[in-house]
């Protein structure tokens, strides 16, 4: 299961992807929209990814949809009052709100979250350019996903450097507050400079010449991939045709 997976082509994924996304906007309710983490959260397990998947959608959107809930939850209007205590007031009205807006949040976050955890950045790049996405249109995406974990790398980098130093860069929130500033200045210089870099390496290689493009590396669609798309396709359409019914 985990090699069928993972070996899936990154358009047939995102086929999946899209599917969940627009089935999770139309339809009504919040069982179905939840239900999609724990989905996702298995087929993740199965691929071998499980711990990454879980640990990024804490760290990132658990705090959020928290937050999001409780906000709705006390401020949204209402008429059938369950609990009121001085300036705040919960309803039903704003719990259920807070039920559809949040479940909405976690299908989509967990569809997208699990998509970049199963798929290559380079297979996914490799599959948009051979869709007829221009190179560079594909290169920006990829800076993109890119910068981020490359951010994370040389902060950690530079922070190990300052230590060596004997700057503190551990302890209290106003000790970290105050070794920030000689992190931030190298971090900014270190990325003007990686850019130029990236820039002079591009243009060696001729990425701007008007000329058609070879690849070393390739992936291929396999007929599950086929098969996988074009179920996915109809039951995109069916969704928004009902959409357009109703």
């Amino acid at each position: 299961m985990k090699r069928f997976i993972l070996s899936l082509y990154p358009t047939t994924k995102l086929w999946v992807v899209a599917f969940v996304i627009i089935s999770s906007m139309f339809i009504p309710g919040y069982l179905y929209q939840y239900a999609i983490f724990p989905v996702c959260l298995l087929i993740a397990m199965l691929a071998g990814k499980g711990g990454e998947f879980f640990s990024l959608f804490m760290k990132a959107i658990f705090t959020i949809i928290i937050f999001i809930f409780v906000i709705q939850g006390l401020f949204y209007p209402g008429t059938t009052v369950l609990f009121s205590w001085w300036i705040f007031t919960v309803n039903m009205e704003g719990i259920v709100y807070s039920l559809v807006l949040t479940s909405k949040i976690v299908a989509i976050s967990s569809i997208i979250i699990l998509f970049f955890r199963i798929t290559k950045t380079k297979d996914f790049i490799y599959s948009l350019e051979k869709m007829g996405m221009p190179k560079k249109v594909t290169y920006v995406i990829m800076s993109t996903l890119q910068i981020t974990p490359q951010m994370k790398e040389l902060s950690k980098t530079i922070m190990d450097a300052q230590r060596s130093r004997g700057i503190e860069t551990e302890g209290s929130l106003l000790i970290r507050a105050k070794s920030f500033l000689p992190i931030l200045g190298p971090l900014v210089l270190s990325s003007v400079e990686s850019s130029e870099e990236r820039v002079l390496t591009l243009e060696s290689r001729a990425f701007s010449a008007k000329v058609k493009k070879t690849n070393i590396y390739s992936i291929k669609k396999s007929k599950k991939d086929y098969w996988i798309s074009t179920i996915f396709i109809i039951l995109i359409i069916l969704l928004a045709v009902r959409g357009l019914i109703l």
